[in-house]
C-alpha cells in the first residue's frame, strides 16, 4: 500500500485547478512540462523503486561456491554484460549469452542509476515553471482579484476594479516587455528540456534510445519466427556477470553466474512509453515555440488572436489595442483573459481600446503600488499561484 501512498501524492501536479481559487499563468504546453511530464517521471521512479511489485531486482545463480546474497550484490553494484550479436537457438539457451568470449561484451550498468535519471529529469521539467512562477510574482493574480471566473460578479466594486486595473495597464504601458521575456525564455527551456531529454537519455542507455521506439514499431511487424525483439537487446532480462576470487592455491578464480533482472520488465515498458512522449511533447513545444515567435515577431499575429478570440463593442478596438501595445502588453492581456470571463474581459478590452483610441494621459508611475488600496499584497498570492 505504501506505493499508492507515494503515487497519491504525485497525483498533486496533475489536480484540476479551478479558475476561482487559481490564476492561470501560462499555456495548456507549458502546463503538459510540469504538471503531466514532471509527475510521469516521478511516478516512473516510484514505480522502480518498488521492490514489492518484482521482488529482487537482481536475481543471480552460479556453481554454489558464491552466496547468492554475496553474487547478487556484487553483480548489482558493479555491472552485468551480454553478447549482443548472439541469438537464441543453434545451442544459446537465451539471447545475449554464450561461451564466446572473443565477442564483444555489452556492459549494463545502467539499471543502478535508472530512478536518479527519471527523478533528475522530474526536476528538470518543473524547473522552467519554478522560473516563470518567481518571475511572475503573482501579478495576474493581483491584479485580477473579484473578476475571475465565478466571482466576477456585478456590482459597483467590480466596476471599480475594472476601471483601476484599465487604470493600471494604461500607466503601466510598454513596462510589460521583460515580464514577456521571462515567459518567453521559460517557453525556450521548455523546448530545449524535451529535445535534450531524448538525448540525454539516448547517452545513458548506450545510444539505444534515440531508434528505440521505432525498432519496437518494426519489430511488431515483423514475422515472429524472424524477428529479435529490441527491448530484450536494450533491457535484457538475462545476463551474465563474472566474479573472481582467490582459490585455496592463492591463484584466482573466474566463476561464472546467470543473472535475471527483473527490473528490465518495467524499465522496457517506462522508457518505450517515455520516447514516444518525450517525441509527442518536443513536437508540440516546437509549435508553440513557432507560435510564440509569430505574436512576437507579426503584430498582424497579435491582432488575428484577439480578433478570433475576443469580441469587442469598439469599431476599431484591437486596431488601437494592437498598434499601441507591445509584446509585454499583449502577453498580460492574453494572460488576464484566461482568467476572465468573455464578458468581463470585452468589458475590459473595450474601456482600454477606447481610452487608448481617444488619447490619455501619459505613464505615470507603474504599477503595483497604486492598486494595494483595491488590491491585497502581492506577496500574498505568489505563494498561491500555481505550483
Amino acid at each position: 500500500m505504501a506505493i499508492f501512498g507515494m503515487a497519491s501524492a504525485v497525483a498533486g501536479f496533475v489536480k484540476v485547478r479551478y479558475l476561482i481559487d487559481k490564476a492561470v499563468i501560462d499555456n495548456m504546453v507549458f502546463r503538459m512540462h510540469y504538471r503531466i511530464t514532471a509527475a510521469i517521471m516521478f511516478l516512473c521512479c516510484i514505480l522502480v523503486t518498488a521492490n514489492n511489485l518484482i521482488g529482487d531486482p537482481i536475481s543471480c545463480i552460479n556453481d554454489g561456491v558464491i552466496p547468492n546474497h554475496v553474487i547478487n550484490t556484487y553483480c548489482w553494484i558493479t555491472y552485468t554484460f551480454t553478447l549482443p550479436h548472439t541469438a537464441a537457438g543453434k545451442g544459446i539457451s537465451h539471447p545475449g549469452l554464450g561461451n564466446d568470449y572473443g565477442e564483444e561484451k555489452r556492459h549494463h550498468s545502467y539499471y543502478q542509476w535508472v530512478p536518479f535519471v527519471l527523478f533528475f529529469q522530474g526536476v528538470l521539467f518543473y524547473f522552467p515553471h519554478w522560473i516563470w512562477k518567481n518571475w511572475e510574482e503573482g501579478k495576474v493574480r493581483m491584479i485580477s482579484d473579484g473578476m475571475r471566473g465565478t466571482l466576477a460578479t456585478i456590482d459597483d466594486s467590480r466596476t471599480n476594479r475594472q476601471s483601476r486595473l484599465v487604470q493600471y495597464l494604461v500607466d503601466t504601458l510598454h513596462m510589460h516587455n521583460t515580464y514577456s521575456f521571462g515567459y518567453f525564455f521559460c517557453e525556450v527551456l521548455n523546448f530545449i528540456n524535451a529535445v535534450g531529454n531524448i538525448f540525454f537519455l539516448d547517452t545513458f542507455l548506450g545510444g539505444a534510445f534515440l531508434t528505440y521506439g521505432t525498432d519496437v514499431v518494426k519489430f511488431s511487424n515483423m514475422n515472429q519466427e524472424d524477428r529479435t525483439d529490441p527491448m530484450i537487446a536494450v533491457f535484457p532480462r538475462i545476463t551474465k556477470c563474472t566474479f573472481h576470487k582467490f582459490g585455496a592455491s592463492g591463484t584466482i578464480q573466474t566463476h561464472d553466474s546467470l543473472c535475471v533482472l527483473a527490473l528490465n520488465i518495467l524499465n522496457e515498458k517506462i522508457f518505450i512509453f517515455l520516447w514516444f512522449w518525450l517525441i509527442i511533447l518536443s513536437i508540440v513545444s516546437g509549435l508553440a515555440l513557432v507560435y510564440s515567435a509569430a505574436v512576437i515577431l507579426l503584430p498582424s499575429t497579435r491582432e488575428t488572436i484577439l480578433k478570433r478570440r475576443f469580441r469587442f463593442g469598439t469599431p476599431n478596438g484591437v486596431e488601437a489595442l494592437v498598434r499601441k501595445t507591445q509584446v509585454g502588453d499583449f502577453l498580460l492581456l492574453h494572460l488576464l483573459g484566461q482568467n476572465m470571463s468573455l464578458r468581463v474581459f470585452g468589458e475590459v478590452l473595450d474601456e482600454l481600446a477606447r481610452r487608448l483610441h481617444f488619447g490619455s494621459n501619459p505613464p505615470s508611475a507603474p504599477s503595483t503600488i497604486e492598486m494595494a488600496p483595491i488590491y491585497p499584497d502581492i506577496d500574498k498570492f505568489s505563494k498561491e499561484t500555481e505550483t
